[in-house]
């Protein structure tokens, strides 16, 4: 077996009006910049019929998605490792995200091509159909046919919040991620959604590191006692774990990371950093990272994108592999954006979500849904291109 073609489409899906955040936090920087960057989506073709599926993360640079491309054309994927996938890498091409142009996050050296979880996909789609097993098996078998899922919102004002949190419990949905910065309305948002759902539903608040300072997510903090407060996630430079631990000596409120690099979560333990964390990363990291969490006695779950139904699917995979993952993912992408593009979307349970039973990743791309999306324009060339083994790639 041999990869014989890619294809690769970038796509640029719109939020459901509303979907992320109120009118008045609609300039925000965070979550409602980076819920409108392009996605890729990747078919790679084998010369036995075989189609895996890939989908980018936002805002990956399209000479990312080329090299990797290039690299992998003529493989066999069975002889492939998906646990060091090694693609060429450019330290200059990276996503915005990484370099910190987009939303805060600590600089460190990338060591992988930005594309590398994307093709990781198909590649392991490909295998489990070739097998005849899905994904989850592929990475050690699942330890459960649904992950706990939780809604997801951008910056909101408390009336908004109430709703949103209404309406996600009307689903059966029991907690809600909300982005937030340091002088928002806090404890008028989190009064909102306990007189909306009651103290069972739990609210997430990730300012992404703009609570700034220990003295102010201390103050903040103490505002919010007696709410149905799960955690705060990053409330400060995730980098400065001293913070993080003094924090949790002084505030009855839980703290998470948001990590993905395995030094990173080694640290954070050491140190007694956190309760929890929110795990990204590629599938292969994630179950690594979960792993070394489960051996810490510490939960996680998995942070998304507002993603396109490929990466959803495979959240729900690797979820369900990883022991430790019992909080609610925001695995959403689906609730959130115009169309999904696959052409069955994923089956949610109240607060839910079945893990697909196919072999591979279990889903199929929605051609049609594809089509209305694709950009005509890349960061230098088409908005979709293909390569195969014959060299006639457009």
């Amino acid at each position: 077996m041999i990869i014989d073609r890619i294809e690769m489409r970038r796509v640029h899906v719109p939020m459901k009006s509303d979907a992320v955040a109120s009118a008045s936090f609609s300039g925000d920087r965070g979550a409602s910049f980076t819920a409108g960057l392009d996605k890729h989506i990747i078919s790679v073709y084998t010369d036995d019929g075989l189609v895996g599926l890939g989908e980018t993360w936002k805002g990956t640079p399209d000479l990312a998605v080329r090299r990797a491309a290039q690299a992998l054309l003529g493989r066999d994927p069975l002889r492939l490792s998906l646990l060091r996938l090694d693609l060429p890498h450019d330290p200059a091409v990276i996503n915005p995200r990484d370099r910190g142009e987009v939303v805060a996050v600590p600089v460190r050296s990338i060591v992988q091509n930005p594309a590398t979880h994307g093709f990781e996909i198909a590649l392991a789609d490909i295998l489990g159909q070739a097998y005849g097993v899905p994904v989850c098996q592929l990475l050690g078998g699942a330890l459960r046919d649904r992950v706990l899922v939780h809604y997801w919102s951008g910056r909101r004002t408390p009336e908004d919040l109430g709703a949103i949190a209404k309406m996600a419990q009307e689903q059966g949905i029991a907690g809600l991620k909300i982005k937030c910065a340091r002088d928002d309305p806090h404890y008028e948002r989190a009064r909102a959604v306990y007189d909306a759902c009651g103290p069972d539903f739990r609210l997430t608040m990730d300012p992404n590191m703009r609570f700034d300072t220990v003295e102010d997510t201390l103050r903040i903090g103490r505002e919010l006692e007696g709410l149905p407060i799960e955690v705060f996630e990053d409330p400060v430079p995730k980098d400065d774990l001293d913070a993080y631990a003094r924090l949790r000596d002084e505030l009855d409120i839980p703290l998470a990371l948001h990590l993905e690099h395995p030094q990173d979560v080694l640290a954070a333990v050491a140190r007694g950093a956190a309760d929890m964390f929110n795990l990204r990363g590629t599938m292969s990291g994630f179950v690594q990272t979960g792993y070394m969490a489960e051996v810490a006695g510490m939960r996680v779950w998995r942070g998304s994108g507002l993603d396109l139904g490929i990466l959803d699917a495979w959240y729900a995979h690797a979820c369900s592999v990883v022991a430790s993952c019992t909080l609610g993912s925001d695995i959403v992408g689906n609730f959130l954006r115009e169309d999904d593009l696959i052409a069955e979307p994923l089956v949610y349970e109240g607060s839910y979500v079945k893990v697909p039973a196919g072999p591979g990743l279990g889903v199929v791309l929605d051609e049609d849904a594809l089509a209305k999306y694709v950009v005509d324009q890349g960061d230098d060339g088409p908005g979709a291109w293909s390569i195969d083994t014959t060299g006639s790639g457009k």
